[in-house]
């Protein structure tokens, strides 16, 4: 397994202090609390991201719902 590397953030001081109370309170460091946070920030945006390019590039090509399928889909989810 590649070391980790290190990055340095500056936190303000309360989110620091709940950091740290997390941290004692799951018997965990802070850099495992931070880089689990951070790693869930890059997935859900990074897959955010890519679902948005990928409806752009599903409407560029002139993808769309038929009035008949949008009108199904608006009355399946107003139910």
């Amino acid at each position: 397994m590649p070391a980790n590397s290190v990055v340095t953030v500056r936190l303000d001081p309360e989110l620091k202090a709940k950091l740290e109370k997390l941290a004692e309170s799951t018997n965990r460091t802070k850099s495992f609390l931070a880089a689990e946070a951070i790693r869930t920030y890059v997935d859900v945006n990074a897959w955010q991201v890519a679902e948005i390019e990928s409806a752009i590039a599903e409407a560029d090509a002139g993808d769309f719902l038929t009035e008949t399928e949008q009108a199904q889909a608006y009355k399946h989810w107003t139910k």
